[in-house]
C-alpha cells in the first residue's frame, strides 16, 4: 500500500520515484526506528537506541538491498550515485566521530551528547534542504499517457493506511523480540544490532522487495538510502538529544561496518554493469550480513 500510494501521488503530480523514496517512504519505514528509540531513551535503555541505529543501517543495505538486487537487478542513477550514496556514508562517518570521545578526546568513556544530537539534526536539515532543490530538478516534464494515474484521495489513503500498518507492525515485533531475547540473558547491545534492527528493518524489507517485483527500483533504492540517512541524522539526533548515549568501546566494530555497507555499495555500482546492483553482487551483500550476524551471536 505505501509503495503503490508513494508512487501514485510521484506519477500524479510529476515528481520522479527517487525523490518519493527518499522522503515519504523513507520516513514512513523509519517510523518503527523513531519509535523504539525514543521509547529506549525516555526509559534509559541507550544500548537500545545505538545499537538499534547501525544495526538497522547495516541490516538495511547488506541485507535489504541485497535481498532485492537479487529479486530484479537494481539500476542507480547517476545522481544517486554520487550524491545520495556519499550523504549516507558521511552519516556513518559522522557518527563515528562524534560516538568516539575516548579516541579523540582522551576520556574514559564516550557517548553521543545533546550537543552531539543537535549537530545531528543540523545534518538532517542540510540533507532536506538538498532533497529540497532536486524535487524541483527532478520534475517530470509531461504525464507519461501509458500510466493509468492514481487519484490522490486513494494514494494518500494507502500511503496513511500502510503507514499506520507498517508502525504498528515494527512495535509488536520489537517487543516480542526483545521480551524473548531478555529471557536468555543477552545484552542490550546485541538485542538492539540483531533482533531489534531486523524486526524495526522489517518495513525497509517488504517496501524494497516490493518496489523490486514491481521494477520500481528507485523506490527501492530511495527507500534504503533515505532510510539510513534518516536513521543517523533524524533518528539518532533526537534521541541523544533527549539522553546523552553512551558509546561501548566495542561499538566501533559496528561504526566500521556501518562505513563498509556504504562504501561497497559505491564499489559495486563500478563493478560489472556500471551504476547497477546485479543478483551476484546481492548475494555476496546478504552473505556478508550472515557472517556479520553470527560473528556477534558468537561475541555475545
Amino acid at each position: 500500500m505505501l509503495v503503490d500510494g508513494s508512487v501514485g501521488l510521484a506519477r500524479r503530480y510529476g515528481i520522479s520515484d527517487i525523490v518519493i523514496g527518499l522522503t515519504i517512504v523513507s520516513f514512513g519505514t523509519s517510523a518503527p526506528e523513531l519509535v523504539v528509540n525514543l521509547i529506549a531513551s525516555l526509559n534509559g535503555n541507550s544500548e537500545i537506541a545505538m545499537g538499534n541505529i547501525l544495526g538497522s543501517n547495516i541490516v538495511n543495505i547488506f541485507f535489504i538491498l541485497g535481498f532485492s538486487a537479487v529479486i530484479y537487478p537494481l539500476t542507480v542513477k547517476k545522481n544517486t550515485t554520487f550524491k545520495e550514496i556519499p550523504f549516507a556514508l558521511l552519516s556513518a562517518l559522522v557518527i563515528l566521530f562524534l560516538g568516539n570521545d575516548m579516541l579523540f578526546n582522551y576520556e574514559d568513556k564516550a557517548e553521543l551528547s545533546t550537543g552531539d544530537g543537535l549537530v545531528l539534526l543540523g545534518f538532517f536539515a542540510i540533507f532536506l534542504y538538498y532533497i529540497f532543490a532536486i524535487s524541483k530538478g527532478e520534475l517530470l516534464d509531461e504525464k507519461d499517457e501509458t500510466i493509468v494515474y492514481m487519484k490522490p484521495f486513494k494514494s494518500i489513503g494507502l500511503i496513511s493506511i500502510g503507514l499506520v500498518g507498517l508502525i504498528f507492525g515494527g512495535m509488536w515485533i520489537v517487543d516480542g523480540a526483545i521480551e524473548i531475547a531478555t529471557g536468555f540473558g543477552v545484552s542490550q547491545s546485541l538485542i538492539g544490532l540483531t533482533i531489534v534492527a531486523i524486526g524495526t528493518s522489517l518495513p525497509e524489507l517488504a517496501t524494497s522487495a516490493v518496489a523490486a517485483y514491481k521494477k520500481n527500483t528507485d523506490i527501492a533504492i530511495g527507500n534504503v538510502v533515505g532510510s539510513n540517512i534518516f536513521n543517523a541524522f533524524w533518528i539518532l539526533g533526537i534521541s541523544a538529544s533527549i539522553n546523552p548515549i553512551p558509546v561501548l568501546q566495542r561499538s566501533n566494530i559496528d561504526f566500521a561496518m556501518n562505513i563498509l555497507a556504504s562504501l561497497l555499495l559505491f564499489a559495486f555500482l563500478f563493478v560489472g554493469k556500471r551504476h547497477m546492483l546485479e543478483r551476484w553482487q546481492g548475494f555476496a551483500f546478504m552473505g556478508i550480513y550472515v557472517a556479520y550476524v553470527l560473528y556477534l551471536i558468537q561475541l555475545g
